[in-house]
């Protein structure tokens, strides 16, 4: 019933179709009114492709050849019989003018096919047409390209061997025999190739590797299986007097392995073992030392990464480098341990606010404001933060709407395919194929088209696609898209009924569910509040609900009252802080106690230093949205720092014991 809402109008606009096509005519399309007719016969042409019923699919595809789901079915037909297809029939799939991501998955599917085969010229015309990124196919690409520029090609591969120490595709294995016979990956590489693949705990890897070394530098299998058992024991029993390198690497590997686990009880094994190793590897310790102590928020941090020297440092060792220094209020440290940072990693929000915040405590003030000028004209979390450290006012200000779309805008839009497949795919809750042809259709729009389809999403509830396309313009902007605020009647009452602020349940729920009323997270939080299954019995003995089950936690009116009670309980837990209790709804009560310092903290350094990477985004997202929710609801102004406030030391808190973790 939801879609009836724009029924009448995609007939009249079904004439301006012809726009979309880029190429040919475009098939005659029926309307989504009609088309919701035709859903069953959809999903089950979609279950006959899964179960490779070929005369069951083209009986359904022939029924549905004027929808415009039909470059799935046509997909699903060509796909069954890929290897047996001739390259004609696969040619005349790839050049249909539909604006659909299934072209470009047939086209990879396809590439996979000819470069298994080494049909290398037929790979090399083909692949500049594909547009997603592979790495398979990056690597049949070099081996196409190696007929003729073996050198450069090898080259390439060598640094894709070095990018990381996750296992890569097959396809790159013949590249790395070649450049190994060449000497190109020589066994300095291959060693650091372990060490890369060690510190990304992929133990297989490891041992692949370690059998492309010579027999003096190889690591013992039976080693690696210990210390991955048990890294303590291991180091106990190791004996590192005349260990040769890769002994020594596997032991560097259990302490690295330990400090993840205790980083006071990794160093306490070290100061026994450390005169058994080299300089380099002194500061290789200490350097990971340092990241696991800076990621368990211990005091150490600091003089840990001090103890490095000049070891480089990964991006992820120079971030908690510089975040031990904000919990530690060392300014100077921020700032150097950014200025290590490459200029990629330094152009991110996060650093380029606190180098500000560092240059403005050095003494240094008309640099940094110029850094939280240019910052201050970004929405999110530091351009809040940004903005208010160069103005009066108590919060930036939301542009009005840049552009407003006619009726003859959104009847243009909605007669193009490619929508009005996301429409349908949404409706039958394939949410997965809805959201790729959805990122298809508007990855090449402009603000306004952005914006008419973010109107179209929100009229037809779909919420999460409205505020992910409006939040894409970068000069015309619609805070009221990008900001959406459904059920707020539904609301209401909960929220009244608890005393919370609206603008922060909003804030919170934007994050959680993006407003999907039958969102489901892969550990098992459903609703517009994402409660978690036993988070939810909790609340419901709390609450007196004695007939509660658990497929009622998924009911938008429980689902609220659950929330909505839950907020109230982690925020009078954590003495009325909207930041504490926003990481106690996402990370668990516990872990929110337990991050916060020795000392009071600053909010947004507390934010900023958040072990868990989701949480960390979750509490910046959540506070810089209730911002943004409270100017639309015309609520007094109330800056992002005075929201964030002081993080109080962990000896002064509450220390109320907490039955349930989310």
């Amino acid at each position: 019933m939801k879609f009836l809402l724009f029924a009448l109008l995609l007939i009249p606009a079904l004439a301006a179709a012809g726009q979309a096509a880029k190429k040919t005519p475009p098939r005659a399309v029926t309307p989504i009114s009609v088309l919701a007719a035709g859903d069953a016969d959809f999903l089950a042409a979609r279950d006959a492709f899964r179960t490779g019923d070929a005369v069951r699919l083209g009986r359904i595809a022939a029924r549905l050849k004027n929808s415009p789901l039909e470059p799935y079915l046509a997909y699903y037909q060509l796909r069954m019989r890929l290897e047996t297809a001739d390259a004609a029939t696969i040619q005349e799939f790839l050049a249909r003018p539909d604006e659909t991501p299934m072209i470009d998955r047939m086209r990879a599917e396809w590439l996979k096919l000819l470069g298994k085969k080494q049909r290398w010229d037929a790979f090399a015309a083909e692949y500049p047409r594909l547009l997603s990124e592979d790495t398979e196919l990056a690597c049949y690409a070099l081996q196409a390209r190696c007929r003729l520029q073996e050198g450069e090609v090898l080259h390439e591969a060598r640094n894709l061997w070095l990018s990381g120490g996750k296992e890569l595709p097959e396809s790159c294995t013949p590249l790395f025999d070649a450049a190994r016979a060449r000497g190109i990956i020589n066994e300095a590489d291959v060693w650091q190739r372990v060490r890369l693949a060690l510190e990304a705990g992929s133990m297989s890897l490891a041992r692949q590797l370690s059998g492309k070394l010579p027999a003096k530098r190889a690591f013992p299998a039976a080693a690696l299986d210990s210390v991955a058992a048990d890294p303590g024991r291991y180091l106990g029993k190791a004996k590192l007097e005349k260990a040769s390198e890769a002994q020594r690497m596997v032991a560097l590997f259990a302490l690295q392995r330990l400090a993840k686990q205790l980083p006071q009880l990794a160093y306490k094994r070290w100061e026994k073992i450390a005169v058994h190793f080299n300089t380099d590897e002194q500061h290789y310790f200490y350097a990971w030392l340092g990241y696991e102590a800076a990621h368990a928020l211990d005091a150490r941090a600091l003089e840990w990464f001090r103890a490095a020297g000049d070891a480089p440092l990964t991006e992820q060792q120079l971030a908690w480098r510089t975040r031990a220094a904000l919990r530690a209020q060392d300014w100077q440290e921020v700032l150097a341990s950014i200025g290590r940072m490459q200029p990629q990693q330094q152009r991110e929000g996060a650093w380029r606010y606190w180098r500000a915040r560092a240059l403005k405590a050095l003494g240094q003030p008309d640099e940094a404001d110029g850094i939280f000028f240019a910052l201050s004209k970004e929405y999110n979390f530091y351009g809040l933060l940004a903005a208010e450290e160069i103005s009066d006012a108590s919060v930036s200000g939301i542009t009005p709407a840049g552009y407003q779309p006619g009726k003859e805008e959104l009847d243009a839009m909605l007669a193009q395919p490619a929508i009005q497949r996301t429409l349908a795919l949404y409706r039958m809750d394939l949410r997965t194929d809805a959201a790729n042809e959805w990122a298809w259709a508007v990855r090449n729009f402009d603000d306004k088209q952005l914006l008419i389809a973010s109107e179209i999403a929100r009229r037809n509830e779909m919420y999460d696609h409205a505020i992910n396309t409006a939040n894409r313009t970068v000069q015309l902007h619609d805070f009221s898209l990008r900001y959406l605020a459904p059920y707020r009647e539904a609301l209401r009452g909960h929220i009244q009924q608890q005393g919370l602020e609206e603008a922060w349940v909003y804030g919170l729920m934007r994050q959680e569910s993006r407003f999907v009323t039958l969102a489901k997270s892969s550990a098992g939080a459903s609703g517009l509040m994402q409660v978690m299954p036993a988070t939810a019995r909790w609340l419901a003995r709390k609450l007196g609900m004695k007939d509660y089950r658990k497929p009622l936690a998924r009911q938008m009116e429980t689902n609220l009252t659950l929330g909505t009670y839950y907020m109230k309980t982690v925020l009078a837990w954590f003495d009325n802080s909207p930041v504490l209790a926003s990481a106690a709804y996402n990370a668990g009560p516990s872990r929110a106690r337990q991050w916060r310092g020795d000392t009071p903290l600053e909010g947004a350094i507390y934010a900023e230093t958040i072990p868990f990477d989701e949480t960390r985004d979750y509490v910046k997202k959540v506070m810089s949205n209730t911002v943004y929710y409270a100017q639309l609801f015309g609520q007094p102004p109330r800056s992002l720092k005075q929201r964030l406030g002081v993080i109080t030391g962990k000896d002064a808190a509450n220390q109320q014991p907490i039955p349930n973790e989310k």
